[in-house]
């Protein structure tokens, strides 16, 4: 139910979804319920369940595990051919989506594929985030950061609907709602020792201070947890505008038949006053010839 509203456009995603809702209300309120609770796509996430609709995902979603063995073993030539091989397939998954978008008649800019790209990567960076994509129940774009685990929180239409996501080793799988508490525990209580890939150099002089790239970091997700916030605001607002529409089109639809029964009302009335005019007027003229007729015969 939610992946197939989830590939229609966000521009026709509202109106879809009111009707979905007032269709299933007839049968089963509680499944309307659930499809009014149902948050629009952002057209970076649209773009990418289009993608994980035609299957085309798995390709990138594969190749995540390879890439984080190589990072993991600091294999400076496994990382740079992987990492080429990332780019190819993030370039080509774009490309794909873009073709996609045109093809339902709503062309994506540059900046939604510049998220579609950053979604696909984060798919490949982190198991949760890679199962969350080919889900094809993605409702906002998703964004990696460095070795920690992508942010999935309000990512999904349904995270229940998701299963479980795999390393790529021999560890149980995780469930995805239980994916970023796991994660952190696990990276709290890993020591920080052993060789990175591709460390960087130590610097010869202190730096001129610049921004702390963790507080941006911090301040972006603050930004866009407030802006989610505001945009399922909207959505409830939205939400209730649409309850109180179908009301006022209920009352109205209410009031148009009482009209239509008042006007046939009228009209019957009509038609029996029209009739009983002429018996009247056949009646009086039978009572004249009756008066000629005795007059006639008085004579």
């Amino acid at each position: 139910m939610a992946r197939g509203l989830l590939l229609v456009a966000p521009a026709d995603f509202v109106r879809e979804r009111t009707a979905r809702q007032r269709a299933a209300r007839k049968d089963d309120r509680a499944l309307a319920t659930r499809i009014g609770g149902l948050r629009k796509p952002a057209p970076a996430a649209w773009v990418v369940d289009l993608l994980a609709h035609e299957g085309a995902l798995d390709e990138a979603v594969d190749l995540g595990p390879a890439i984080r063995q190589a990072q993991a073993d600091a294999d400076p030539a496994a990382i740079r051919q992987l990492r080429q091989q990332r780019a190819a397939v993030v370039t080509a998954l774009a490309q794909a989506g873009a073709d996609l978008a045109s093809d339902a008649g709503h062309p994506a800019t540059s900046a939604v594929l510049d998220q579609v790209r950053a979604t696909i990567e984060a798919a490949m960076t982190d198991p949760h985030a890679g199962a969350a994509v080919r889900s094809g129940l993605l409702v906002r774009p998703l964004e990696s950061a460095g070795f920690e685990a992508v942010d999935l929180d309000g990512a999904l239409a349904d995270p229940d609907a998701v299963p479980d996501a795999w390393s790529g080793t021999d560890a149980e799988p995780i469930p995805i709602t239980s994916a970023r508490r796991t994660r952190k525990a696990s990276r709290a209580s890993r020591p920080d020792s052993g060789p990175r890939a591709e460390p960087e150099p130590e610097p010869e002089e202190q730096p001129t201070p610049t921004a702390d790239p963790t507080a941006e970091r911090r301040a972006a997700r603050e930004a866009e947890s407030v802006a989610r916030s505001e945009s399922r605001d909207a959505d409830a607002a939205l939400d209730a505008a649409e309850s109180e529409l179908e009301a006022a089109e209920d009352h109205r639809s209410d009031l148009e038949r009482q009209l239509a029964e008042a006007t046939a009302a009228v009209g019957r009335a009509e038609r029996t006053r029209d009739e009983a005019e002429a018996a009247s007027d056949r009646a009086r003229e039978l009572l004249r010839a009756a008066q000629r007729h005795r007059r006639d015969v008085g004579r």
